[in-house]
């Protein structure tokens, strides 16, 4: 068991970056983290990582290690799903990420209702609205909001959430109603959802002659959803946002919908796992719960 353990420690440094974000995944300090590898390594008698003071990275028979390493942990987590399938109490740590305004007000808390009905499963969440890679992150299950389609994944589509742009009264004041999409391109500060490596941004809008795609710009942009929604309720622009994200600022009147009669396209809303994780029945109730919690939390 201690040598399984120091298969986890090592594949989720290498996953990671890090000791200490490895480390942290599985719940340990970084001096355990670290001794794991090292003994790791004393074992198998090769470095596994380069080391500087600054980065952490495998050496070419580390990355070997991995690959293999890796398998050996997905074999183990494959026999354990087999034999939970036996268990009326399923058991273990479901690692989940979301966006963060979808993890924050919708996906977080629906959570501690599924783990009070199975007190033995741990459910790590962690929110980006980055893109992540569920295989190469060790992850279970991803909460996705927008294009739903990957080749090496399960999907469950979930819901279709409306979309909106909205700004702040004092901001129309200022710059302006948009009255027609064309009006979006007139000089309009348009709030941006924007990562590394993120694509050519457009906003697609639902008009009388189908979809339009308009080539938004602005002098803003964030990697966090959340940030788009103040800077739109401090009047700095006009940001496109999911309608529930925003409900209770537009029922407040902080924000106002703009362009109602061609709002942008809908979001579709549903979750990613990898096919072979299916078979774990506690990520199999947990898609199951979050599925249809979500959609009724979505629709009211």
């Amino acid at each position: 068991m201690p040598y399984l353990e120091s298969l986890r420690v090592f594949v989720r440094v290498v996953e990671l970056g890090s000791i200490t974000s490895g480390g942290r995944d599985l719940r340990l300090t970084p001096a355990v983290a670290s001794n794991r590898v090292k003994e790791l390594e004393s074992r198998l008698g090769v470095r596994l990582f380069n080391r500087t003071t600054r980065n952490l990275s495998p050496t070419e028979v580390g990355k070997v290690f991995y690959d293999h390493a890796r398998k050996v942990i997905e074999a183990l987590e494959d026999a354990e799903a087999v034999v939970a399938g036996f268990s009326d109490s399923p058991r273990g740590t479901i690692r989940v990420t979301a966006p963060l305004g979808v993890g924050r007000r919708i996906i977080a808390p629906l959570i501690p209702a599924f783990t009070a009905q199975y007190p033995d499963v741990d459910v790590r969440l962690r929110l980006s609205d980055r893109n992540v890679d569920l295989l190469e992150d060790g992850l279970d299950v991803a909460f996705v909001l927008g294009e739903l389609k990957d080749s090496n994944l399960k999907l469950r589509k979930i819901a279709d959430c409306d979309r909106v742009l909205v700004a702040s009264p004092e901001y129309l004041a200022k710059a302006g109603t948009p009255r027609t999409p064309d009006d979006l391109l007139k000089g309009h500060n348009c709030l941006l959802l924007r990562f590394p490596r993120s694509p050519e941004y457009f906003w697609t809008l639902r008009t009388p002659k189908g979809a339009r795609k308009i080539e938004a710009t602005g002098r803003f942009d964030a990697d966090d959803g959340d940030v788009l929604t103040q800077w739109a309720l401090e009047g700095a622009g006009i940001a496109n946002k999911v309608r529930f994200d925003v409900a209770q600022h537009l029922e407040s009147g902080a924000l106002v919908e703009v362009l109602p009669d061609t709002p942008p396209l809908p979001a579709a809303f549903g979750c990613l796992y990898p096919h072979r994780k299916f078979q774990d029945p506690k990520v199999r109730l947990f898609v199951d719960h979050m599925s249809s919690e979500s959609r009724r939390r979505i629709s009211t």
